[in-house]
C-alpha cells in the first residue's frame, strides 16, 4: 500500500537506486529479499565482488536531495502516494522519479503522442491539433520532448497540460533548440525522469525513457514512425504493459509512415481524430492494469543458508546467458532450478556487472 517515507527512508531508497549496476529489477529483488532499502544497503558488500562498486555515501545523496529541493524538483519513490498509479503498475516500476513542475498532471488520464523526429509539416500539424483537442477533453498529453512530433504535441497541449519524459536529468535540455519549450514545461507543465539531476542522456537511456512514456499513459498514439525507429520500441512497451496502441495511417510511399502502417496491420487502432482516440481510451476507464495478486505465499528464502546452492545456480545461469537479450522467464525455465535460487543468482550477476538488464527485463551478457 502507498505510504509516505521518512527522510531517512527516502535517502536509503536513493542510495540504493544510485548504486552502480542497481536498476529497477535488482532494486525490486533486493527489497523483496531483505525487506527494506536500509537492510539491502547493509547486505550489498556481501553480494558485490568488485570492491570499487559501493553505494554513494549518505552525504552525497543528501546533497542531491537538497539540490533538488532548491531547484523545485520533487523526488518521488514508487511506494509514495504521489507516485503515478499507472507507472506504479509496471513490473517493476522505476523506484524513484524526479518531477519538475506540476505533479497533479501525472494523476489525470494520460495519453502519449509520439513519432518521428524528422516529421513532415502535415504530421506535426496533426500531432499539435490532436494534442490540443485531447487536452480540451481532459487528457494530459505525454511525450519525449524530442524535435518533430514530440515537440508539436507538447506545444499543442501546453495550455491544457502536458508531460515531458527525459532520458537525462530533468534539468538537462536536449535538443538545445527546445530550450524555450523546456522552460515553459517547467513553468506550466511537467518534466519527469528517472535519471539524477545533471545527468546527460546516452543512447542506452532512451529505451528507459520510452518505457516511462508508455507507462504513464492509458494509450499511445503513433504519428509517423519508420519501420526501425525508437518510436516502435515505445509501442512495444505499451503492448507489454497492456496499454492501447493507436496509429495514424500514412502514404505507403513515405518511409516515415511505414511503421505506423505496420502497427495498424498488426492490430493497432487506426485513428484519424481526437474522437477516435477518446473512443479507444474510454474502454479503459474501469480497467485495472495491475496483474491480479496471487493468494500463494512462498516460503521464506534464507539466502545465507542457501549460499552453496546460489553458487551452483550462478554457474548454470551464466551458461544460459548470451549476447542476445533473453526474457527472464526463459532463463528461469531453462535453468530447471527453484525460482528463489535463480532470482538470487541473477541479482548477483547484475550487481557485479556481468550482465545487462534491459528496461523490459530481458538479460544479456555484458
Amino acid at each position: 500500500m502507498p505510504r509516505d517515507l521518512s527522510f531517512t527512508e527516502r535517502r536509503d531508497w536513493l542510495r540504493l537506486i544510485r548504486t552502480q549496476n542497481v536498476g529497477p529489477v535488482s532494486f525490486r529483488d533486493l527489497i523483496n529479499r531483505y525487506g527494506d532499502a536500509a537492510a539491502a544497503l547493509d547486505a550489498l558488500p556481501s553480494l558485490i565482488r568488485k570492491k570499487e562498486i559501493r553505494p554513494p555515501h549518505p552525504d552525497q545523496v543528501e546533497a542531491e536531495m537538497e539540490y533538488a529541493d532548491r531547484m523545485g524538483v520533487r523526488l518521488i519513490c514508487a511506494i509514495e502516494p504521489d507516485y503515478p498509479k499507472y507507472l506504479r503498475a509496471l513490473d517493476p516500476p522505476p523506484p524513484v522519479i524526479s518531477v519538475l513542475g506540476r505533479v497533479d498532471l501525472l494523476h489525470r488520464p494520460c495519453v502519449a503522442i509520439i513519432g518521428s523526429r524528422n516529421a513532415s509539416a502535415i504530421g506535426q500539424r496533426f500531432a499539435g491539433n490532436l494534442a490540443t483537442e485531447l487536452g480540451r477533453a481532459g487528457y494530459t498529453v505525454v511525450s519525449g520532448l524530442a524535435r518533430g512530433i514530440d515537440s508539436a504535441a507538447h506545444h499543442g497541449a501546453l495550455s491544457t497540460g502536458t508531460v515531458a519524459v527525459l532520458g537525462g536529468g530533468v534539468d538537462h535540455i536536449y535538443p538545445r533548440e527546445n530550450t524555450e519549450l523546456h522552460a515553459r514545461m517547467a513553468e506550466i507543465g511537467t518534466i519527469v525522469s528517472e535519471s539524477p539531476l545533471g545527468y546527460r542522456a546516452t543512447a542506452r537511456d532512451f529505451p528507459r525513457r520510452n518505457r516511462i512514456i508508455s507507462g504513464l499513459s492509458r494509450g499511445v498514439v503513433v504519428i509517423e514512425a519508420a519501420e526501425r525507429s525508437g518510436t516502435l520500441i515505445t509501442a512495444r512497451y505499451a503492448l507489454e504493459q497492456n496499454r492501447e496502441v493507436m496509429a495514424a495511417p500514412g502514404s505507403p510511399l513515405d518511409p516515415r509512415t511505414k511503421g505506423c502502417n505496420r502497427l495498424i496491420r498488426d492490430g493497432a487502432h487506426l485513428i484519424e481524430s481526437a474522437e477516435d482516440v477518446i473512443r479507444v481510451l474510454e474502454s479503459l476507464q474501469s480497467l485495472d492494469l495491475r496483474e491480479p495478486e496471487s493468494n500463494y505465499k512462498a516460503a521464506p528464502f534464507d539466502a545465507e543458508r542457501a549460499k552453496a546452492d546460489i553458487e551452483k545456480a550462478l554457474e548454470v545461469v551464466q551458461t544460459l546467458l548470451s549476447p542476445t537479450p533473453t526474457p527472464r522467464d526463459d532463463i528461469i525455465r531453462a535453468s530447471r532450478l527453484p525460482l528463489p535460487l535463480v532470482t538470487a543468482a541473477l541479482l548477483e550477476i547484475e550487481l557485479n556487472g556481468d550482465a545487462v538488464i534491459e528496461p523490459d527485463g530481458r538479460i544479456s551478457l555484458s
